[in-house]
């Protein structure tokens, strides 16, 4: 299926300014951030409104202009400052503070417009050279993926909106109707990890997303349950 997203990949070092930041993000790119807490917070917090706008705003010389910021952000980030906070095999010598101011550097309002969150664990030496019978193969997924855009495209024909993380909350109430037993599901995640009405939207594009990529015309709860699992970091770093 034919595309005009044609995405360029940056990859950012902490130590960059503010300005080279903004610009970085302009475009239909993909932003990566290694080590994120090592960023400044100040850099950091800039992010929010292209993440909720998908515009940036540069100054210069009293002139203001406004570029077009659709980018998708990937970032990964150390639990701890020594790295091995709830590893098994090795000892965390951070204190508690020392965790705190690091991983305050991430605000909750930039980490809330991120959305999804995945803890990756130390792979243990035995898995590392095994072969699962069970695993997708690159083709596979890529097929699943390409399904599940050809699905996006069919939904939005009609609107602007290309992918289902685009959508306005008004094409989530539209597009993204859940079963009673969904619903419950949804409000024991929501409020046992205390999200935002912004998250609550972002679980349902995610699960809009996973039941495209599954094949599946309607959300179901498996769909749901795994969207949630992805906010759970809002609890278990940030909190």
């Amino acid at each position: 299926m034919a595309t005009d997203y044609s995405p360029r990949f940056q990859r950012l070092k902490p130590q960059v300014y503010t300005d080279e930041f903004k610009a970085a993000m302009q475009g239909n790119g993909i932003l990566f951030l290694d080590e994120l807490p090592e960023f400044n917070r100040k850099t950091l917090e800039v992010m929010r409104q292209p993440l909720e706008d998908g515009i940036v705003t540069i100054s210069r010389a009293l002139r203001s202009t406004t570029f077009p910021a659709d980018f998708m952000l990937i970032a990964a980030a150390n639990p701890c400052p020594c790295g091995y906070r709830s590893d098994p095999r090795r000892s965390c010598n951070c204190t508690p503070p020392q965790i705190e101011r690091y991983m305050g550097k991430i605000s909750g309002p930039l980490l809330d417009r991120i959305d999804i969150h995945i803890e990756v664990p130390a792979v243990p030496f035995e898995e590392l050279s095994a072969k699962s019978a069970s695993s997708e193969s690159s083709a596979m997924m890529r097929e699943n993926v390409v399904r599940a855009r050809e699905a996006q495209a069919e939904r939005f024909r009609d609107s602007p909106v290309r992918y289902n993380a685009q959508m306005t909350s008004r094409q989530v109430r539209q597009y993204c109707e859940l079963e009673p037993a969904s619903v419950q599901l949804l409000r024991a995640g929501v409020e046992s990890l205390g999200l935002s009405a912004r998250a609550h939207d972002k679980i349902l594009r995610v699960a809009r997303t996973i039941a495209d990529i599954a094949g599946s015309g309607t959300i179901g709860e498996e769909h749901l349950a795994e969207a949630i699992s992805y906010r759970n970091l809002d609890a278990d770093l940030w909190v």
